[in-house]
C-alpha cells in the first residue's frame, strides 16, 4: 500500500511567489485526504496532480489562511458535475463556518458532510486510525495523526511444511488467521508468522506553539510536519502568536524520536536554507519542502522516508 505526502502549500499566513497557503495532500492507495484547504489550493492541486476528487478534508482551525480554499474548490466541483459525497472534519464551529459560507458556493451537486469533531476522537478507517489531537494555538486548533493498524509478520513456508502443512490453500488459511490441520495436531498462525510488523504514522500540526502533546502524538512517527512560521531569535514573538520556531520544531522531533521532520508554514521573511539549518542543529533528518516536493513513506522494512524534490522529478 503506497503512503506519500505532497505539499501543495508551504507558506505561512501569506502566500509568496513561490509558496501557496496551507494545504497538505496525504495518498494512500487509491484514498486522497486534504489537510488544510487554503485559498489557491485547487489551482495548487491542478499544477501538480490534477484537481483530483478528494475523499476527506481535515481542518486543523479556522483562520483564514487555511480554510479559504474551500469555497472555490467545492464550487469547482460543482461545476465538474461531482456527485460523490465529500466529508469535511474540524473543530466545534465547522458547522457555523459552512453555513457562513453557502452564500459563496451556493447549491452543490454532491453532499458536503460536515462533521465536527473533538480532540481525542479518532476515525476509524480501512487499516488506519484518523486522531485529532490538541495543540497549542491562539484559537482552538487540533493536528491530525494517521496511524496505520500492525500488520501480520512474515508467513514462513519452511516452518509451516515442517510441521507438517503442504503448500497450496492451508498457507493461506494460515496467514488470514485460521488454524489447519498439521501433521502433529492442531497447527496455530502463531505457529508459522513472525512477529506483528508496525503500520506507519504521520503526524500533520496545522499551526501551533511547541506543545508536548505532539511530542507524544509523533512519537516514532515516520513523519512530522510541523510548521515553522520564525527563527528562534524572534522565539518571543513565536509565543505571543501561538507558533514555532524552526529549533523548537526540531527539538519536539529529536524528543519525539520521528523518523523525518518536514518543516512548514514558511514566513516570506526567512529564507529555507536559514530554516532548515537551525533546525538541523537539534535534529538532522530534517527538511523544508517546497509546494508541489514529496514524501514517499515506504514501510519500515523497505527503508526510511524519502524525500522527493519537484524540481528534481
Amino acid at each position: 500500500m503506497d503512503l506519500d505526502v505532497l505539499f501543495v502549500g508551504t507558506a505561512g499566513s501569506a502566500p509568496s511567489a513561490r509558496r501557496g497557503l496551507p494545504a497538505t495532500l496525504v495518498r494512500r492507495g487509491g484514498e486522497r485526504l486534504l489537510f488544510d484547504c487554503g485559498e489557491g489550493t485547487q489551482r495548487q492541486l491542478i499544477r501538480s496532480v490534477g484537481l483530483v476528487e478528494i475523499d476527506e478534508v481535515f481542518i486543523t482551525h479556522f483562520h483564514a489562511d487555511h480554510v479559504l480554499g474551500l469555497p472555490g474548490m467545492l464550487k469547482t466541483y460543482g461545476l465538474q458535475g461531482r456527485t460523490r459525497p465529500l466529508s469535511v472534519y474540524g473543530p466545534r464551529g465547522l458547522t457555523r463556518l459552512f453555513e457562513i459560507l453557502r452564500p459563496l458556493v451556493g447549491r452543490t451537486p454532491f453532499e458536503v458532510e460536515v462533521r465536527e469533531v473533538d480532540a481525542g476522537d479518532e476515525l476509524s478507517r480501512d487499516g488506519y486510525v484518523l486522531a485529532a489531537f490538541a495543540v497549542d494555538h491562539r484559537v482552538p486548533a487540533f493536528g491530525w495523526a494517521l496511524v496505520e493498524h500492525e500488520r501480520p509478520g512474515v508467513f514462513s513456508p519452511d516452518r509451516a511444511e515442517a510441521l507438517g502443512i503442504l503448500p497450496g490453500p492451508a498457507f493461506g488459511r494460515l496467514q488470514r488467521g485460521e488454524s489447519v490441520a498439521g501433521a502433529d495436531g492442531e497447527v496455530r498462525p502463531e505457529q508459522v508468522m513472525g512477529e506483528p510488523r508496525a503500520g506507519r504514522k504521520l503526524v500533520i500540526t496545522g499551526d501551533t506553539a511547541p506543545c508536548e502533546m505532539t511530542a507524544a502524538v509523533a512519537h516514532e512517527a515516520d513523519l512530522l510536519v510541523h510548521e515553522a512560521t520564525f527563527l528562534d531569535e524572534e522565539a518571543e514573538r513565536a509565543r505571543a502568536t501561538g507558533h514555532s520556531t524552526a529549533g523548537e520544531a526540531a527539538r519536539i522531533a529529536a524528543q519525539a524520536r520521528v523518523r523525518m521532520l518536514a518543516l512548514t508554514h514558511v514566513s516570506a521573511r526567512h529564507m529555507a536554507g536559514a530554516i532548515r539549518d537551525e533546525a538541523r542543529a537539534a535534529f538532522t533528518p530534517t527538511i523544508v519542502p517546497r509546494d508541489f516536493d514529496r514524501v514517499l513513506l515506504p514501510f519500515a522494512e523497505r527503508g526510511g522516508p524519502e524525500h522527493l524534490r519537484e524540481d528534481e522529478r
